[in-house]
């Protein structure tokens, strides 16, 4: 990664880019440091300390921790995020925005992506406001001023943060490296590490030094097996019959079919995670609910009940996710149409039967995957308490390896075509 890195800085175009992908994630930053008027943030900080195994701490992990200091980017990426789920989700059950997608090309991309940022500033003035109603009805005084001005103050200056934070990551897309709205969540992801990074320092000098010895370990070992599966796939052998067009001969080669284990990469946990937290949320909200026989044994983090709960979550939305990306009878209506087929196994239903089969086997073995990753940093803190306080989860590792890797990729693939000589040499 370090040698690909080097050589990419070398080239004058790609260090343009880098330089300028730098300066938009340093902007990000700067803009994350920036508070918003009317709110008090020693008392919010308080406030969110006993938020943190709710859906809100999650919110905050994905932010850099902008979300509990009420920054003028806090919201950060989840309107986008959410609404391009939620675009993406109305595209396959509207028509009208399926035929958009598929038959319209470049035009209809373009007129998804304007209804995403539509999507993504209505998300936004949602969220501020149901930010704005949170901390002032929290009973800690946050608010330094009440009123209709404070409220439209802080509601416009969120939604106007989050509709930033999308510009800032199409202007990566466009001019910079790698996806922008991942490269901001793994800026966000990497800022909030350092705190981790001293605990975990601190700990080989006292009695624990073994649990944080024992945390080391297991997390060189969750990445590697984080970047062996990312790579991993199973590839189906296609083979496409020979046409005569005339005098010329088209078709009669051997291809694959290639789909990753990893198909739905993190959605699953990111969903999993949210729905699992949501009724510690709502105890959250209601005095006297987080301290309850049923919160400490059901709906906390650190319950069982949450463990089973967060793995059933995983393989239901690994399934759910992958049944939307891939059409197995579509697959085999396209391999149909352009003479391709699969040795062994008949045109139309018989080649979707054995598609839908291969993909089930994969999506298991992806959601077990995405299970011990996830549930790995929560069953080490059970028997290991000392291990609690670094706050590195499965969900930021398998962000922040799958972003470095897809970046580096994306460098050699800009390397490859500067050096590609061409047929005539």
């Amino acid at each position: 990664m370090f040698k690909t890195l080097r050589n990419a800085w070398k080239l004058p175009d790609l260090r343009k880019k880098i330089m300028f992908t730098m300066m938009i994630l340093l902007l990000y930053r700067i803009g994350n440091v920036i508070p918003v008027p009317y709110i008090d943030t020693d008392l919010l900080k308080s406030f969110f300390e006993s938020l943190s195994e709710t859906i809100l701490g999650l919110y905050n992990v994905m932010s850099g921790s902008a979300f509990s200091q009420a920054t003028i980017l806090a919201l950060s990426i989840q309107p986008y995020i959410n609404a391009s789920i939620i675009v993406q989700l109305l595209t396959v059950a509207i028509p009208a925005l399926e035929r958009m997608a598929k038959e319209e090309g470049e035009e209809g991309k373009k007129k998804i992506e304007k209804i995403t940022r539509l999507t993504t500033v209505a998300l936004g003035l949602l969220m501020g406001w149901a930010y704005f109603m949170m901390i002032k009805n929290s009973g800690m005084g946050i608010l330094t001023q009440d009123g209709w001005l404070a409220m439209i103050v802080i509601v416009l200056t969120f939604t106007a943060g989050s509709a930033i934070v999308m510009w800032l990551g199409e202007q990566i897309t466009a001019h910079g490296i790698g996806n922008g709205i991942s490269m901001i969540l793994f800026a966000n992801i990497i800022s909030g590490l350092d705190d981790g990074a001293v605990t975990m320092y601190n700990m080989f000098f006292t009695n624990t030094w073994w649990q944080a010895l024992i945390a080391v370990v297991g997390i060189i070992a969750l990445v590697l097996f984080i970047i062996f599966v990312n790579d991993a796939e199973r590839r189906i052998p296609v083979q496409y019959a020979k046409r005569v067009v005339g005098r010329k001969i088209y078709g009669g080669q051997s291809t694959n079919l290639p789909i990753k284990v990893s198909m739905s990469g993190v959605m699953p946990v990111i969903f999993a995670q949210s729905i699992c937290s949501l009724p510690a949320t709502i105890c959250a909200f209601v005095p006297g609910w987080t301290s309850g026989w049923w919160y400490d044994n059901v709906w906390s983090a650190s319950s069982w009940t949450y463990v089973v709960v967060y793995f059933l979550m995983i393989f239901f939305f690994s399934w759910f996710y992958a049944s939307i990306q891939y059409d197995p009878v579509e697959i085999g209506n396209n391999l149909k149409k352009n003479g391709g087929f699969i040795p062994g196994f008949r045109p139309g239903k018989p080649t979707s039967d054995f598609i839908k089969k291969v993909i089930g086997k994969i999506v298991v073995f992806g959601a077990v995957y995405l299970a011990v990753v996830a549930l790995l940093p929560i069953l080490a803190g059970k028997f290991m308490p000392s291990v609690q306080n670094i706050a590195i989860g499965g969900t930021s590792i398998i962000i922040v390896v799958g972003v470095a890797l897809e970046t580096v990729k994306a460098l050699e693939a800009q390397m490859l075509m500067r050096h590609y000589k061409g047929f005539l040499d």
